[in-house]
């Protein structure tokens, strides 16, 4: 497994740095971790999306990728604290 990612896009290394700065305090490191916890508890599409590589990501049946996602608050929101 990886211990460091590199991403050359300008767009997705200034999105990941806004997000962080949003979400997790500067933290990119946080930033791409709830991106992809997040993502991964997305459900699975079945039918294709068209993108690069046609028929590549799939996307479970009944749902709507234009839908918006169910708003959570954060823990600083809450004022709940994280153990560490």
């Amino acid at each position: 497994m990886a211990d460091i990612v590199t991403i050359d896009r300008p767009d997705v290394v200034a999105l990941i740095a806004t997000m962080a700065d949003r979400f997790t305090a500067g933290d990119r490191t946080e930033a791409v971790a709830l991106a992809l916890r997040r993502l991964g508890d997305a459900p699975v599409r079945t039918g294709s999306l068209f993108g690069v590589l046609r028929g590549t990501v799939r996307v479970a049946e009944g749902v709507d990728l234009t839908e918006p996602l169910p708003y959570e608050p954060t823990e600083a929101e809450t004022g709940a604290e994280i153990d560490r």
